[in-house]
């Protein structure tokens, strides 16, 4: 009852959201305000680019922060799980801003480069920057993470001895284990192993460490121990490879026809512009081609778990499940469609239920 009321609410909030965000967006276009803008502006593409970008980020600044204050400060904080200060949230909003407008305009900026450099040729290299680029944030992920966020090592003891014995028997290296302070923001369960190769930094949060016993953590990183030994990781950036060339197709349309731009109040094809009509025509498509990409990502998951059974914490693992649903309000009986159509994990019962039927097989 709890978790439906929970949902409902942060459901009725993303509607209210998208129907905001899009009430503006539709002002904009409609009424050429990127053009109008962009004008004032010196010439030259880059300019251009940060003109129509700048202007995007602004408008949308006030709604995005609003609906985030009343998800994490009103929501979540009315079912228990926000820990985050004003003063902290605050700080998170500008930082998060900062990056994605440093981002998105070093992107524009390299569909702009490629397109007036290569041509149609744009296809190809853009889908491939991008690739590099996915890679590279996954790689600073962890220099990321700890922006605003404190780590400490994990303490000596039984964890973690059995954390670095699970990984070191299958060959990895384990650089560091720390726990990070994500109590200071909610009271949600997370952990995960970072680092390229064989050489690992393990992250728990202080929720996890507080809130599960040691055969659970164990059990989550048994379970994370087989994503890597089946290189799930790599094999889904090489599944996302051939949504970036979708994309590379999106983006050579977004800037090779420049009626699109002209029809909006430009004088020509402006790769800020382009770069917005890339989220929208990818918005488009990513529905159905994460079809594809969450069938595999489920599979996924249920061949992961059966690695923490292999290791002999199934009992654990599906404590740790029902924990980690009790305490983050997973949706306990999702429907079908909605499983196929969104999920990346595999419902819960259904989890549980190919977990004990592994530990039956195993026990044969």
């Amino acid at each position: 009852q709890t978790w439906k009321r929970y949902s409902a609410e942060k459901g009725r909030l993303e509607i209210i959201s998208e129907l905001l965000s899009y009430a503006v967006s539709l002002a904009l276009l409609l009424l050429n305000v990127y053009a109008a803008v962009a004008s004032i502006f010196p010439g030259g593409v880059f300019m251009q680019i940060v003109a129509v970008i700048l202007l995007d980020a602004l408008i949308g600044l006030p709604v995005r922060v609003t609906v985030s204050y009343v998800e994490n400060m009103v929501i979540e904080e009315k079912y228990g799980f926000n820990k985050t200060r004003k003063k902290t949230f605050v700080a998170d909003r500008i930082r998060e801003f900062l990056l994605e407008l440093l981002l998105s305009v070093g992107l524009a900026g390299v569909l702009g480069g490629l397109h007036i450099a290569l041509g149609n040729w744009l296809i190809l290299l853009f889908a491939i920057v991008m690739f590099l680029f996915s890679m590279v944030i996954s790689f600073l992920y962890p220099v990321f993470s700890r922006i605003g966020n404190k780590f400490t090592p994990l303490e000596e003891g039984e964890l973690r001895d059995r954390l670095m014995s699970l990984l070191t028997k299958h060959g990895y290296r384990v650089k560091a284990i720390e726990v990070m302070d994500a109590s200071r923001r909610t009271t949600k369960m997370n952990a995960y192993f970072t680092g390229f190769g064989k050489m690992k930094t393990i992250v728990l949060y202080d929720n996890l460490v507080e809130g599960m016993s040691t055969d659970e953590i164990c059990a989550v990183f048994a379970h994370e121990l087989g994503h890597g030994l089946n290189r799930d990781v790599t094999k889904q950036q090489i599944l996302n490879f051939g949504n970036l060339l979708l994309m590379g197709l999106v983006a050579w349309a977004a800037v090779s026809v420049p009626a699109v731009h002209t029809a909006f109040g430009f004088e020509s094809v402006n790769y800020g512009f382009a770069s917005l009509l890339i989220g929208i025509g990818i918005g488009l498509i990513q529905p159905l081609t994460g079809i594809v990409t969450s069938a595999y990502s489920r599979r996924a998951e249920y061949r992961a778990d059966r690695q923490a059974v292999k290791e002999g914490y199934g009992p654990a693992m599906i404590t740790g499940l029902k924990k980690l649903a009790r305490e983050n309000f997973a949706h306990l009986a999702p429907a079908r469609a909605l499983v196929i159509l969104q999920y990346s994990h595999p419902p819960m019962s259904e989890r549980i239920a190919a977990i004990e039927a592994e530990m039956s097989k195993k026990s044969e």
